[in-house]
This record gives structure tokens, sequence and C-alpha cells, in this order.
């Protein structure tokens, strides 16, 4: 078995990545193979893959290049986490439009930030598909990397490679639910339509006999007690809002209102459609730029939190730091992480069944989107492949905002992989941030971005001089 994880020196996720897998019998053995464009990152990254090798016995065999063909040949599972220019890129995708009135609080899937964001991406991830295609044209293409709808589509739609997307906010909907009901998070059962980060909950069985749905209705009717205590301590986290950028939260006792506060955009949400999209404020709020307006406080009537650089920054320094704390451990890592990418591995390794919330192209499993695209719901993941569940609908009016999200997306991935300037200008106007400007201020917002990040787009050629 040969495991390629592209993107191989990042301090965040290949270590969770290199414990899951060591945590999974069916993959002892395997060779893993860390690619990454700066060789000064996998050399650190290697010596931690090895050493939870050692302390779990999965007898891996690690190696680290900054040849992706070379790293590519031959394997079984590509694992794609990348970042097309780093936090200086992702600045830009931020600080242009809070210039010009919108504000994103992550700008990495949906508005200009995201579209900015998948515009320097698709090509490269593409390309890597390319290679998987002479390389190893059997193997699986597993991405964490975001906009993960977009990415995933476009290497759908160029190449032949199996291609699915990996994403945690569907399994941290469920955590926040078995906290919120006291119920069995293995037992809690979800009908899921949408897209990434505007993943549309429709049923949830709480697995004891409680409908989750009516529950959920019980708490924004008062009928539940938002004050029991959880039984743990929050760590203190930052939550950056606007006017109190680096503002400290305050540790404190895990409640059920806490919850309730994580998740108010859904809960919002859902007292208005009767369904939950499942991320926590963050992605939701991004997904309906209309919260997040003026009138709205820009988001804080919904607890938003703004990922601004500078905090990204200090989470790499706090990785980095962890890497000598991984190294120096001398007991094996108990538990592996709730991410998806060991387990659908096994189970198309092994053919175990099992039903995970992934991004694949839509074959009529999201009945209100079109077929083809890649949306993420409720699949079935065995020996014979990944598959889409049944066929979830939506309220019309979320089904119908999910059209409009789909539609910029395709728009994107075309401009992407064209160089088509219009066609960037009309997936800006069609997105759901595009309605909070004129035509003329999204076109010299989008010409300003394109300029900012041109380094990262050789396919768009500049702006003619006026």
């Amino acid at each position: 078995m040969k495991i390629v994880i592209v993107g191989g020196g990042s301090f965040q996720w290949v270590p969770t990545l290199a414990t899951d897998l060591a945590l999974t019998p069916s993959l002892r053995g395997a060779e893993i193979v860390l690619q990454d464009i700066d060789p000064a990152r996998v050399a650190r990254t290697a010596p931690v893959v090895e050493h939870v090798s050692d302390l779990t016995g999965a007898g891996f065999t690690v190696s680290s290049t900054t040849d992706r063909r070379a790293a590519l040949r031959g394997a079984d599972f590509v694992l794609v986490n990348i970042t097309t220019g780093g936090f200086e890129s992702m600045a830009i995708d931020l600080d242009v439009p809070w210039r010009y009135g919108i504000r994103q609080p992550g700008g990495d899937t949906l508005g200009p930030g995201g579209i900015n964001r998948a515009l320097r991406n698709i090509p490269v991830v593409v390309g890597i598909a390319s290679d998987m295609v002479d390389l190893c044209p059997d193997a699986w293409l597993l991405n964490l990397t975001n906009p993960m709808t977009a990415l995933c589509r476009a290497v759908t739609k160029s190449t032949p490679i199996r291609t699915v997307g990996l994403c945690h906010e569907v399994t941290n909907f469920r955590g926040m639910l078995s906290l919120l009901a006291g119920a069995d998070w293995n037992a809690i059962e979800l009908s899921v339509t949408g897209v990434n980060h505007v993943p549309v909950v429709t049923r949830i069985d709480l697995g004891d006999g409680r409908d989750g749905i009516a529950f959920l209705h019980d708490v924004i009717d008062g009928r539940v007690d938002l004050d029991v205590d959880l039984g743990f301590d929050l760590g203190e986290d930052e939550h950056e809002r606007p006017g109190s950028f680096g503002e400290e939260r305050v540790p404190r006792r895990a409640t059920r209102r806490f919850l309730v506060e994580e998740y108010a955009a859904g809960f919002e949400l859902f007292r208005r459609f009767g369904v939950f999209v499942a991320p926590g404020n963050r992605h939701t709020l991004e997904a309906f730029p209309t919260m997040l307006a003026e009138d709205a406080g820009w988001g804080t009537d919904w607890n938003v939190h703004y990922t601004t650089i500078a905090e990204r920054e200090r989470h790499e320094t706090r990785y980095a730091a962890d890497l000598d704390k991984r190294l120096a451990d001398t007991e094996p890592p108990a538990f592996p992480s709730l991410e998806m990418a060991a387990p659908v591995i096994d189970s198309l390794v092994t053919g175990t069944r099992r039903s995970f919330p992934l991004n694949i192209p839509n074959a009529g499993q999201c009945a209100d989107l079109p077929n083809d695209v890649v949306t993420e719901s409720m699949c079935i993941v065995d020996g014979s492949g990944i598959r889409g569940g049944e066929a979830v609908t939506a309220p019309p009016f979320i089904a119908a905002w999910l059209n409009r999200i789909v539609a910029a997306q395709e728009l994107t991935v075309e401009a992407a992989l064209t160089g088509d300037r219009n066609l960037v200008h009309a997936a800006m106007l069609l997105d759901p941030h595009g309605g909070t400007l004129g035509l003329a201020t999204i076109e010299q917002m989008t010409d300003e971005l394109l300029g900012s990040a041109r380094r990262w787009l050789p396919q768009f050629s500049p702006v003619p001089a006026t």
C-alpha cells in the first residue's frame, strides 16, 4: 500500500493523518510518502510520521521528496492538502474585499476570497490529478483542501481520477448534537444535501427513538434547559471580531448554551426554514452574507468568528511547536481523530461498509442540484467504491440558494481552467456576496484581486492599460 500526502510539509495535518493511518490495522506496513514544494518542512514532518509508526508498531516505510511525479508513481491513495501562495495570498483574499465593504469570516470557500483561492488552487490540483493519470491512474484522490467543492469538481470535470472531498463540519455537527441532546454520537443518523461548508441537514435520528428535528424545535422554543453543565471546561480560544481583533475568549465551563451560541446562525436558519445548515457560525454566515450586513452588526448578532491572517499565523506557530512535543512522546496515541481519511481508505481496502459525509459528483443524491456537480451528502463507502446514499431534497428557498452557490462555483471552475476573466466577473456577481455591490464595483474589486494575486494566477492575462 502506497499512500502519498501532497502538502506533506503541513505541520497541522500531517501529524493527525499519520496518527489516524497508524491506528488503522489494514494499513500496517504501508509506504508513506510526504511530498511538498518546501524541503525544510518535510524534513520536520517526516520524523514525526516515523516516530508515530514506531510507537504504534505500524511498520510504515516513510520517505519525503519535493518531486511530485516521483512521489505519485504507483500510489494507491493520494491525500491532497495544499495552499497555493500560503498566508500571503490568503491575506489578499480577505483584505481586498474588506476595502470594498465585504466582510468574510474565513474567505476560503465562498465570496470573493473563496473564488480567488479556487482560481489559485484549481490549476495545481488538476495538475496533481493529471500526473496521477500518467503515474497511478487507479489511485483515489482524497482532497482536504479548500475550496473543496470547486477543487473536486475541477478534477472530476478534467480527468477520470476517482476523487472525494473530506470535510469534518458534519462530523462536528453530530458532536454538537450528541452533547446537546445527550445522544450517542455513533447512533445519530442524518440526511444531508448541499455543498461543502453549506451541508443542509433535513432529517435527524438521534438513535434512541427521538426525532432530532423535533428536539431542535424544543431548543429554539425554550423547552430545553440550556444552562446544563456538560462536564468539561472550555480551553482558551481566540475569537476575533470586528472592532476587537485579538480578543481572548475567557475560559469557562461548557454548557448547552455555549453550543447553541456556536451554532447561532444555523439555529436562526432552522427557525425560518426547518432544516439545519450544519457548520458553525463562521462558514454558515459566509454562505448567507445578508446575515453579515451592517444592520446585523457585521455578524456579531450571530456570534461570528472572523479568522484573520494573524490568528492563522499564531496557530501555525503552535503547530510547529507541537511537532517537537510529538517527537518527545513515549506512549502511542490512544485514539484516532474524527477525520475521515483513514476510515475511508480502510473501507475501500477491506470492504467494510460505512456511511460518511463526503463530497462526490451528484448522481441524484442531492435531488435539487444538477447531476455531475460536486455535492456533499451522506455517502456509502465499501470495497466497490464510493456512492451517494438516499435522495435528499431541501425546502424551496434553501434549494434555490444552493443552486445559486453551485452555479457560481461552476463558473469559477471554468474560469480557473480557461483563464477567462469575464467568467470570474460573472462568478463574483452570482456568488451570494455579489448582491452587496454594484456591477462596476464588483468588476473593479475582481480586477484588483486578480492583479494582487497574479503571481499565482498564470492563466489570467494582465488587465490592459487604460
